[in-house]
């Protein structure tokens, strides 16, 4: 059925009115049950350090597992500088998110609403540049703690590797769809803002929600709470 001008601009008026309402939601319940920063921040950062830990041995393992296998040890001393460098960028833009959140939801059009959730996906890109400076800079670091010389100068050439892989991604994609692949994986937490709010804009404009969904939402929902409710008794305590 094709739409007519009108309808199609009524729909889009409705659809933009829904996505800003649900976001609105999430944000007042953040707003109304958060925990002190204090409390908050710290759990924050443990959680994006164990989401990035996951995914760079799930990338690790499915895109390189020979590369693994040849120095596992290294390996699990790269994981900590990574997790913990990925961590302050994810915990910060997820701070960022919620600044643009509330810009957005005080915009009076769809153009400038949508325009300013946009930004999230520059956040993205400058992730995928943070990724390569993560692992640069975490084979130099443990490169630092090898007294070994011959050692030091294999993990130097590792690095080289990071920095090679990087760039063949970047100007022959189809034929680096393994680096390709390792940067998206080791992007995720990085583009959660971004999923959220295609999430959102696509949970707005379902007449239906499916079951699945539903469940899934209740999940997460419950655990947040959880977890808000026990930082918050902490607090009172």
């Amino acid at each position: 059925m094709i739409l007519s001008n009108y309808e199609f601009h009524f729909w889009i008026m409705s659809f933009s009115q829904r996505w800003k309402s649900s976001l609105g939601d999430v944000l007042q319940y953040y707003d109304s049950n958060r925990p002190p920063f204090k409390r908050l921040y710290p759990r924050l950062f443990l959680f994006f350090v164990g989401v990035n830990v996951f995914c760079y041995w799930w990338a690790s393992l499915t895109a390189f597992p020979e590369s693994i296998r040849g120095a596992f040890f290294y390996y699990f001393k790269v994981q900590i500088p990574v997790g913990i460098l990925g961590a302050v960028f994810d915990s910060l833009s997820f701070f960022v998110t919620l600044y643009i959140v509330r810009r957005a939801l005080k915009s009076n059009s769809l153009r400038r609403f949508v325009g300013h959730l946009s930004i999230d996906i520059l956040i993205a890109v400058i992730a995928t540049f943070w990724v390569l400076f993560v692992f640069s800079f975490s084979s130099w670091l443990i490169r630092l703690t090898e007294v070994d010389p011959g050692l030091a100068s294999d993990l130097s050439g590792r690095q080289e590797v990071y920095r090679e892989r990087l760039e063949n991604a970047i100007e022959n994609p189809m034929d680096n769809k393994r680096n390709i692949y390792f940067g998206i994986v080791m992007g995720i937490s990085a583009i959660l803002p971004t999923c959220f709010h295609f999430y959102m804009a696509i949970r707005s404009g379902m007449n239906k929600i499916p079951d699945f969904l539903l469940r899934f939402e209740s999940t997460v929902v419950s655990r947040v709470k959880r977890s808000f409710e026990k930082m918050n008794t902490k607090t009172i305590r």
